[in-house]
């Protein structure tokens, strides 16, 4: 596979012409296995804690999945990994890289997401 990632003036938010192309980048922002539990932690206690306040009528609850979600996931970038979340050059397909990301490690995947880590940072770094 060739990396179809292009530079843009900050080399350190390159841009994708697709989800595919970014899911690669996306992974290896998660290159350490901390950051990816880190992020699976604050997304199930978010979402846990937003489903209980919703059945019980309390919407305000609903806040907890962004603040928790990403009130973990964010100092777990900075502090574990050394970089800035992708969410904040490429939302959309963060959230939907976060899922995915999630996804595979409830199917016990996580090995395979730090070997796509490895294979991108080898090949851009």
């Amino acid at each position: 596979m060739t990396n179809t990632t292009k530079p843009t003036s900050d080399a350190t938010k390159p841009t994708f012409d697709s989800y595919e192309e970014f899911w690669p980048y996306y992974v290896a922002m998660h290159s350490r296995t901390a950051t990816r539990w880190a992020h699976l932690t604050g997304t199930l206690t978010g979402l846990a804690i937003s489903a209980y306040g919703l059945a019980r009528g309390r919407k305000r609850y609903a806040l907890a999945l962004p603040l928790i979600g990403y009130g973990t996931a964010w100092p777990a970038h900075w502090f574990i990994e050394r970089n800035n979340p992708a969410t904040f050059g490429h939302p959309g397909w963060s959230l939907r890289g976060d899922r995915q990301m999630i996804s595979m490690m409830l199917a016990g995947r996580d090995r395979e997401l730090g070997e796509i880590a490895a294979k991108w940072l080898a090949e851009n770094r």
